[in-house]
């Protein structure tokens, strides 16, 4: 019996090994796309006139490194043509503008000229409401045991408004991002509500809401519909092709990715007591 025994687990041994072979998954291959991270954000109190915008491409599905794109020519240009000029910072594919001038309302146009490519966008800035006072609830959840944070502000009457909400966790690595129009809270006090099931007492969360505009509503509503909430961030390569506010003009077949977009910001941080 011993002997039989042997035999089988020996023979079972054998029929795993031989099962064993290294399969090469082969992937599609396709020129890399450019990825434009323009995110000019106005945080409420400051400035705004540091900004900063960040070059990159679309690489292979296993590659550890994102490549930048260095020696591109960018500029913003508001209504009255007044330009503001983005320059890099050596070999580093981020640009840097100092005395960028922020203004609710006005239309602004971002132009890219990269490798003999002129990429243009065109987007206004759009206002937000400020946060007025943030609520713990220690019962929240659909089992009522979660710890839940709803930060509140006062949405305008006079106008149709769109926000986006971001949610950095101390005990995440990724930021949350889920968007909201004012179509069912027009004129009233609302809220953004975190969306961590395992918050603990001593966490620590920063809460920033974003005024967008509606194209910009549109265009985070389907990444964010596509990658989830949890996502390393609006202006970097999506998990799925989704065309933004930048145009190629120089061939409109060779579109980028990413977004254009100009927020006033609203950021508050809260411990989790």
């Amino acid at each position: 019996m011993k002997k039989l025994v042997f035999l089988i687990l020996f023979f079972t041994t054998l029929l795993f090994a031989g099962c064993e072979e290294v399969v090469d998954v082969e992937l599609d291959t396709a020129d890399p796309k450019l990825v434009i991270e323009a995110s000019i954000n106005w945080e409420k109190g400051t400035k705004g006139t540091d900004q900063t915008i960040k070059l990159t491409t679309t690489t292979g599905y296993f590659e550890n490194v994102i490549p930048t794109v260095s020696g591109a020519i960018i500029y913003i240009e508001d209504s009255h043509k007044e330009r503001f000029n983005f320059i890099e910072i050596k070999k580093t594919g981020q640009y840097v503008c100092n005395n960028f001038k922020p203004i609710i309302d006005e239309q602004y146009t971002l132009t890219v000229i990269s490798r003999g490519n002129r990429y243009i966008g065109t987007e206004t800035l759009k206002s937000v409401a400020p946060i007025t006072r943030i609520e713990q609830n220690n019962q929240g959840g659909f089992t009522g045991k979660d710890i839940e944070i709803k930060a509140f502000y006062d949405d305008p009457a006079d106008a149709t408004n769109y926000y986006l909400y971001k949610y950095l966790y101390s005990n995440k690595i990724k930021s949350t991002f889920y968007v909201d129009e004012d179509k069912f809270f027009n004129g009233n006090e609302f809220f953004s509500l975190s969306d961590d099931e395992d918050l603990q007492i001593g966490n620590e969360i920063e809460i920033t809401h974003y005024g967008i505009s509606k194209q910009y509503y549109n265009y985070m509503n389907i990444l964010v519909s596509i990658a989830g909430s949890s996502v390393g961030g609006p202006f970097q390569s999506p998990p799925a092709t989704v065309k933004g506010n930048m145009i190629n003009v120089t061939n409109k077949d060779n579109y980028p990715l990413g977004y254009f977009s100009l927020s006033e910001t609203s950021t508050k941080k809260y411990k989790i007591k």
